[in-house]
């Protein structure tokens, strides 16, 4: 009976059923032209506050308006460990009177942004792989916030590219490429797709309050893709998915209520929930364990050591975090080589951050190799991806 199931034919795609092995054959990456160093960022969130302040220091006086704090490089790189993020629109962030990205509405008939720089990564992606977008069966759009509701991102890309298949977007917020990665790797096991793309366009700067201290310079701009396939026609350098793990609980600690039942809300709400927010100590609080002893467990369930892993490509949103999660892991405190970061320099870029960090940080490894892909974040949402480079 087994044999005859492992030769079955999947009537919709005509892929042998229930027969493949997933493996990473590549990643793409784009990174934005434009850059927002801390310093420049504080100039500007500095004069913000003046002006503010100035504004309403009457009232600030009467004790009915609470002054604002400035801001500062040594406590942005206390807090986070960031020194600088890439952004799709500068000049108008840094303006302390507008204080948040724009950019030209684009007609229907033009490709959106998450699409054109989804499309970019993606094609470097296949790049690297030497596949022919023609060989790719499905297009999975993972990212935490989506430009719109409707026609899938993933189903832009997906025209945009060429590919016939299938496309859908996924939102898990921080986590949303490691749910990508394995989403596509139980597709490709249970024989419903050959080679999958997984697409990650992070336009982060348009859901961050800029004007909040605690937060506006966490976030950055980015698109990462990766290519999950079939070890049988995946190029003889791939990363072998050893297993993947994905958990939620839920969490009011990170929230965004931005959506199209807004429009309900009286104009003298305030929006500010409309944007990120967080209860920053808390997260760290809960989120460092549970990451944790989900990467030790599932190291258990692999028959992994996981004090031996090679490297962590971890989510890069809080360098203390990291330093935590992989001290846990590892059982020391880990090097720069043991545990890479982008996050200096690229900032927050939720989904984004640990597939970043693997494709700047893998190339070097050895055959034979294990490492391991993690994301975690709102929901609470984690993921893991246990590779062994080929």
């Amino acid at each position: 009976m087994r044999a005859m199931q492992d030769t079955l034919q999947d009537k919709s795609t005509g892929h042998d059923a229930l027969t493949g092995r997933p493996v990473i054959s590549a990643t793409g990456l784009f990174t934005p032209e434009e850059s927002i160093s801390n310093e420049e960022l504080v100039a500007s969130f500095n004069e913000y506050v003046e002006r503010f302040n100035a504004a309403n220091a009457d009232a600030i006086t009467a004790g009915d308006v609470e002054a604002l704090a400035p801001s500062s490089t040594e406590f942005i790189e206390k807090a986070s460990g960031i020194k600088a993020r890439h952004v799709m629109s500068k000049d108008p962030i840094l303006n302390p009177d507008i204080m948040t990205p724009r950019w030209e509405e684009r007609g229907n008939d033009e490709h959106s942004m998450m699409a054109e720089i989804g499309v970019i990564a993606a094609r470097q992606a296949l790049e690297r792989a030497g596949r022919d977008a023609g060989d790719v069966d499905a297009v999975l759009c993972a990212a935490s916030n989506m430009e719109r509701a409707y026609p899938a991102m993933a189903i832009e890309i997906q025209q945009a590219l060429g590919i016939d298949g299938f496309g859908f977007d996924m939102n898990v917020a921080c986590s949303s490429a490691t749910f990508g990665i394995q989403t596509a790797a139980d597709y490709i096991r249970g024989g419903n797709a050959k080679s999958v793309l997984v697409v990650s366009p992070e336009i982060t700067s348009g859901h961050l309050n800029w004007r909040d201290r605690d937060s506006h310079f966490i976030f950055g701009d980015v698109a990462t893709a990766v290519l999950v396939e079939d070890a049988a026609i995946a190029p003889e350098a791939h990363w072998e998915i050893l297993g993947t793990k994905l958990k939620t609980v839920f969490s009011n600690n990170i929230r965004n209520n931005f959506g199209f039942l807004n429009r309900a809300v009286p104009e003298n709400a305030g929006n500010a929930d409309k944007l990120f927010v967080q209860e920053g100590r808390k997260v760290f609080k809960e989120v460092v364990p549970m990451v944790a002893q989900m990467i030790i467990d599932e190291s258990a369930r692999l028959g992994l050591d996981p004090t031996l892993l090679r490297r962590l490509w971890l989510h890069q949103a809080n360098a203390g975090m990291n330093r935590l999660i992989a001290q846990r892991v590892l059982g020391h405190e880990a090097n720069d080589d043991e545990s890479p970061t982008v996050l200096d320099t690229y900032g927050n870029t939720s989904s984004a951050g640990s597939i970043i960090a693997f494709h700047k940080h893998s190339d070097d490894l050895g055959a034979n190799d294990t490492g391991l892909i993690c994301s975690f974040g709102a929901g609470y949402s984690a993921g893991t991806v246990f590779v062994r480079k080929t």
